[in-house]
């Protein structure tokens, strides 16, 4: 693995990788990112290779994203957005697989396309006229982060107590010093707009500046599973703010967390939506919002303390959200106290959260609270907790008194 901090060249490692075996007939290499839109984005690995191949005899096509070379070598782009999508690769074979953004993949991804890279024996190269070992190379860049941060440290930095001790797993560090061919000065700059823990992770490469809130890790609330099987009810919480962002400025967000329960009373992050805006425009992205749930998905509030408190939540209910399933929460306590239930069940591993671009924002917030800059998806997270555990409660007194009066209360 290659990389660590932002701006070491991890995409021109990517290629220079798959490059240096090109002049092979039949060699085979394919480059993931999670998503296509990541592929595809400017300057990424796709647009990165274009600069590099264009004006040459290899050919791409934009059918299967695949580069053919002169000699017949190949490089194709690939993603796995889902976790099943690993399963479209069961019957390809690579010699070079690299992983872009490593931290952005379950480990179970990672591990699956080892089961691709496969090769003939030197007998069979050499009937076919090549007199060559042809490697295979499982090889991956990233910066600290993400969603997969924690398998990934564990498998290639470890720690002090525990370093990593395994002769193919080999970590190269590289720090935005490293690319004489970047502006450094400018790209430091944009670096400074970061929160404390972002900007650690991506300027110096820390893979220990996720958790310094200590409230939250990463870790707890990944799952393997990509969606639970069956939900038992759903609901959005809204944790307000009416200010637009302003420049020099960074005020709070409107924060709306769709939470959800499973067969196995087990929560799930399924969706989060944040903004700043004025009190209108704030309540256009909420009924917005509130539309592409549906009425299935029962809305909650937190509702300030005093008059105007009660003021806001019966326009909302009158004006802005007729017709749905609306309630107010009246909240007590501090954040960091409210906060203490869903922490401790997600470090009970019962809290997950599906992929998805939201994602990062979330977990540097959840990682740093309640030191960070903002806990807006915190409180949003707790509120949205009180509520379903409260109604898990519920409904099991309820199944307790049918089993043991044979009625429901």
């Amino acid at each position: 693995m290659f990389g660590g901090a932002a701006g070491g060249g991890k995409s021109e490692a990517g290629l220079a990788g798959f490059a240096q075996y090109a002049d092979i007939p039949i060699y085979k290499g394919i480059i993931f990112r999670r998503t296509f839109r990541d592929l595809n984005l400017p300057g990424a690995l796709m647009d990165r290779s274009h600069q590099w191949w264009d004006n040459t005899d290899a050919h791409f096509s934009s059918t299967d994203f695949k580069w053919t070379f002169p000699s017949g070598a190949t490089l194709q782009f690939g993603y796995l957005e889902k976790e099943r999508d690993k399963f479209r690769y069961q019957s390809a074979e690579f010699h070079y697989i690299f992983f872009d953004e490593l931290t952005q993949f379950s480990q179970t991804q990672y591990t699956y396309l080892f089961s691709r890279l496969r090769r003939l024996t030197r007998e069979a190269l050499y009937d076919l006229g090549i007199d060559i070992d042809i490697p295979l190379r499982m090889r991956s860049a990233t910066n600290p982060g993400g969603v997969g941060h924690e398998w990934v440290k564990n498998r290639f930095i470890g720690s002090v107590a525990n370093p990593v001790n395994h002769p193919g797993r080999l970590f190269i560090p590289s720090r935005l010093e490293d690319n004489p061919s970047l502006d450094q000065e400018s790209y430091e700059e944009s670096l400074q707009e970061l929160d404390s823990v972002t900007r650690a992770q991506l300027r110096m490469g820390d893979w220990t500046a996720d958790s310094r809130g200590g409230k939250f890790h990463r870790h707890w609330f990944l799952s393997e599973v990509e969606r639970p099987s069956k939900l038992v009810h759903q609901i959005r919480y809204w944790d307000t703010a009416a200010t637009s962002a302003k420049p020099g400025e960074d005020p709070d967000y409107t924060v709306g967390l769709k939470y959800g329960i499973d067969e196995q009373n087990h929560y799930w992050i399924l969706d989060l939506v944040r903004f700043r805006g004025t009190p209108a425009e704030n309540e256009r992205m909420i009924a917005s919002t509130a539309d592409m749930d549906g009425k299935g998905v029962d809305i909650w509030m937190e509702q300030e303390p005093g008059a105007s408190g009660k003021h806001v939540i019966d326009h909302y209910r009158r004006n802005i959200l007729p017709g749905f399933t609306f309630r107010a929460h009246r909240v007590t306590g501090s954040k960091d106290v409210r906060a203490n239930p869903v922490s401790g069940s997600a470090e009970g591993g019962i809290v997950h959260i599906v992929v998805a671009p939201w994602n990062e924002p979330f977990l540097d917030e959840a990682a740093n609270f309640p030191d960070g800059e903002h806990d807006d998806q915190i409180d949003a997270l707790s509120g949205a907790h009180e509520i379903m555990s409260k109604m898990v409660r519920i409904n099991e007194a309820s199944k307790k008194a049918t089993q043991t009066y044979g009625y429901q209360s």
